[in-house]
């Protein structure tokens, strides 16, 4: 992928965030400009959308280990409700392709990204290693517990879009 197209695609997937965010539908939004062009298909689109979650995930679990590193799995749990709150909308498409995925291919996809966030989730939360076969089970248990204690931020958080640094260098200049 060159650095042109790698760009367009992180555009593109930007514009996709927020148009989920925005719907709250739980579908992937194929009818928007550049999405049929830039991903290959349903698929493809959401694997960038489930990576763009466990990032997010992954960044909040560290953040709250380090705040409060002596109850691991409170920390894990807070750390999925506040990637929740970031990410409203990829977690809606995501438990809806999770729930009715479209095809075989999508379902065993899915399935694995779930046990290997379920992996982290035990891991992060001092319940197993990767290696235990118990693993994925301790961290199902605790994503029910994220869930089931979940309550959705009250507001949505308006997103702007990122215009580029010198955008930044305009707007820090026009207040000036």
């Amino acid at each position: 992928m060159s650095w042109t197209r790698h760009h367009k695609r992180g555009e593109i997937l930007r514009d996709v965030v927020v148009a989920v965010d925005e719907r709250r539908d739980g579908l992937l939004p194929m009818d928007l400009p550049g999405v049929a062009e830039t991903f290959a298909g349903e698929l493809d689109l959401l694997a960038a959308l489930h990576l763009r979650w466990h990032t997010r995930l992954s960044g909040r679990i560290e953040t709250e280990l380090a705040t409060q590193p002596m109850n691991l799995e409170d920390a894990v749990v807070d750390a999925w409700h506040g990637a929740a709150d970031d990410l409203p909308g990829i977690r809606a498409v995501l438990d809806r392709y999770h729930a009715l995925p479209v095809d075989e291919t999508m379902a065993a996809s899915l399935a694995r990204a779930q046990a290997k966030e379920h992996q982290v989730l035990a891991v992060m939360s001092g319940k197993g290693s990767f290696a235990d076969p118990q693993c994925v089970a301790l961290g199902s248990m605790i994503e029910l517990r994220a869930r089931a204690e979940y309550v959705p931020a009250p507001e949505i958080v308006e997103r702007r879009r990122f215009g580029g640094l010198v955008d930044r260098f305009r707007s820090a200049l026009a207040v000036a």
